[in-house]
């Protein structure tokens, strides 16, 4: 497993130096009308991503809730880890937290001795193949959808090298997460400055046109089946949201060049989510359910893009509709009229725009560098077969 020494997370909590605690279960958990808008931050696993609590995404519950709730009660620091339906997903609390609880589909693991563990290191360790391969081992033992019991989580092993063997790892690791992370910042206020300044000129003297007269919607086909395991990514509506995972399917089979996705095509998924996406990954292919979006007589992609924004809103209430269906637009709907601002105001800002756009494919671009290299530096830093100083000349050359 590891050339560090090695300590059973029970004797871990036996000695006070570490907490393990899930979510409440039963009588104790919120019921479905204590859920509202404001409230408390109840964690479920789909809001850990990038190795970060989401609480933009989380769900909220009332006092009432909160007061009869027992378990899992969060703190800033803590390592939250998925085990029962997605096992395996991992982030850290940061020490801005607000205040939050577990779903029964989480749990914290709280460093309560940090002389002899370091946090970031714990969540590093979670995230390592070694530790991720133990879970499996008792992920599938029964019938259910897949489930790590916390008595099964207080069985396993972790890996305690010294404090600052520790500390050194969670520092070349977290150096390329805070890149990612200021990545992510960049991009959303490229996204934020794009809007506001497309919003200035919305209103310049604007035309009518329905959106299939300024850009091509090519749908793309089911290349899931019979897919062959390797090849390019087939782009699904998972990718678009969750990126590349287990569940991604791969194919190389030939496929018009109107149905492949270059980094910064833009794609839009009718169907389901109904959302509008910057492609930066490698080469894929486009699967059913999405348009690549194809700007026609020289329309900037920025203007389709943010065109297809304004119309989001729009098009997710007709989707909502169709109760007996998964929720999507036709083609048609494409065909509706967009107001398009004056030709010579867009160019006026097409400079900024283009370069917003740049700009963010370029930090998206970078952090996808960056992750790849942090999932290979991680395995080899967590088995102690690579040094520290050895993974801080790489992590060096890139941050």
């Amino acid at each position: 497993m590891s050339q560090w020494p090695q300590a059973p997370v029970a004797d871990l909590i036996s000695s006070g130096a570490l907490r393990v605690e899930d979510g409440n279960h039963g009588e104790y958990r919120p019921r479905p009308e204590e859920f509202t808008r404001h409230g408390v931050a109840y964690i479920r696993a789909a809001d850990l991503r990038g190795g970060r609590i989401d609480f933009a995404s989380a769900g909220r519950i009332n006092a009432t809730a909160r007061e009869r709730i027992r378990k899992g009660i969060g703190e800033p620091g803590d390592v939250l880890l998925t085990h029962k339906g997605t096992v395996g997903r991992v982030a850290i609390a940061s020490t801005a937290s607000p205040d939050f609880v577990c779903s029964p589909q989480t749990t914290f693991w709280r460093v309560i001795d940090d002389t002899l563990l370091d946090r970031h290191f714990l969540r590093l360790f979670l995230e390592s193949p070694a530790f991720q391969a133990q879970l499996n081992v008792h992920k599938d033992s029964s019938d259910m959808a897949p489930y790590v019991s916390l008595t099964d989580q207080r069985a396993l092993r972790l890996a305690l090298p010294g404090l600052n063997t520790q500390h050194g790892v969670a520092e070349v690791l977290g150096a390329l997460d805070d890149k990612v992370a200021a990545n992510a910042r960049l991009c959303t206020a490229a996204e934020d400055l794009s809007t506001t300044v497309f919003r200035s000129i919305a209103e310049d003297d604007p035309t009518e046109r329905p959106l299939t007269k300024l850009a091509r919607f090519i749908n793309g086909r089911a290349y899931t089946k019979d897919a062959t395991g390797t090849g390019r990514v087939v782009i699904r509506i998972a990718e678009l949201n969750s990126g590349i995972g287990e569940s991604t399917v791969l194919n190389n089979i030939e496929v018009p060049n109107d149905n492949i996705a270059r980094p910064g095509d833009l794609l839009f998924a009718w169907s389901g989510s109904l959302t509008v996406h910057r492609w930066f990954r490698p080469e894929g292919i486009v699967n059913q359910h999405i348009f690549k979006v194809i700007p026609t007589d020289e329309n900037p992609l920025w203007l389709i893009h943010q065109l297809l924004i304004r119309k989001l809103t729009e098009f997710r209430a007709i989707a909502a509709d169709k109760a007996t269906t998964m929720g999507h637009i036709q083609r048609r709907h494409l065909d509706e009229l967009v107001s398009v601002p004056a030709p010579d105001a867009i160019e006026r800002i097409h400079p900024i725009m283009d370069s917003l756009w740049s700009t963010a494919l370029s930090a998206e671009q970078e952090s996808l560098h960056l992750a790849t290299l942090r999932d290979t530096l991680l395995p080899h830093l967590m088995s102690g077969r690579l040094r520290v100083k050895e993974a801080e000349k790489q992590v060096e050359a890139v941050v």
